[in-house]
């Protein structure tokens, strides 16, 4: 006849259909969880790895940076200095000439005076312009006086040539030496200036650099904010639950093969065996 457990039969089929898609529906979540954690995680990783890239590259920059606006300053104070040194030496140089043009005048007037008064005197005496002799020792006595005066004079004449002699050289050493050093100088200047345009661009590529890793950086943060934001959703979405997705299946399991044991039985039995054993089950 009649299936007596038609309906609950039907009912444990309902169950178990409604476990089922339970069961089917976690588990595309569940797929869904691992698939946006890892690809999440993995984008994360990324994005921090990137920035961490372009954080030693920007360190890298800055230190270049710094170390060139160090040897700028450097190259600007030792160009100063240098052209300190060369506006005194220009002015020390005019200064010595100055005094030895001076001296030399001095030398030359007195050397020019000095042999004129000799000449003055060798011409007196050489032509013997008295009006009247003198006696012979008298005479003596004077050219003896006049030869003296020469000698004194010629003395003074050796004496300042010597000087004008000792002023010359040191006038042309102190120009040769100011020269030397003025050609040294202008190669020092040179060479600075040189490696101050250089080390500028070094600099100013570094600053570039720089701007352009801060702007990359910025967009990766930018990034890595928007994926921190996205896999804090996906956390809260799969891993803040009660159970695990293991723990749900099983229980699931056990009840999707409880209600199938039942159906088992329930499918096995047959109405009379059921209604005895609910007799002797009565007379009990």
């Amino acid at each position: 006849g009649d299936d007596v457990f038609a309906k609950v039969k039907g009912l444990i089929r309902d169950m178990m259909s409604r476990i089922l898609e339970k069961q089917r529906a976690d588990a595309d979540e569940h797929e869904w969880c691992e698939v946006n954690t890892a690809k999440t995680t993995k984008a994360k990783e990324e994005h921090e790895a990137e920035i961490a890239k372009l954080t030693s590259k920007a360190d890298r920059a800055t230190s270049a940076i710094e170390k060139a606006a160090g040897t700028i300053a450097s190259l600007q104070q030792e160009l100063a200095a240098l052209a300190k040194m060369q506006s005194d030496m220009d002015a020390n140089r005019v200064a010595e000439h100055a005094d030895f043009a001076e001296a030399q005048q001095d030398y030359e007037q007195g050397i020019a005076g000095v042999q004129a008064a000799i000449k003055v005197l060798k011409d007196y005496y050489a032509k013997g312009s008295f009006v009247q002799q003198p006696a012979v020792g008298t005479h003596s006595a004077s050219g003896g006086a006049a030869t003296g005066v020469i000698s004194l004079l010629e003395v003074c004449e050796s004496d300042f040539s010597k000087l004008l002699a000792e002023a010359e050289a040191d006038e042309k050493e102190a120009e040769s030496v100011y020269k030397r050093q003025t050609k040294e100088n202008k190669l020092a200047k040179a060479e600075k200036e040189t490696s101050l345009k250089y080390t500028i661009k070094v600099k100013s590529r570094a600053e570039k650099t720089l701007a352009e890793l801060k702007d990359d950086t910025d967009v990766e943060q930018s990034e890595l904010d928007a994926t921190l934001e996205y896999l804090t959703k996906v956390n809260k979405r799969c891993v803040a639950k009660p159970e695990t997705y293991a723990d749900r299946k099983g229980k699931r399991d056990a009840e999707i093969a409880g209600l199938k044991n039942a159906l088992q039985i329930l499918n096995e039995e047959t109405a009379g065996s059921f209604l005895a054993i609910r007799t002797r089950a009565a007379r009990k």
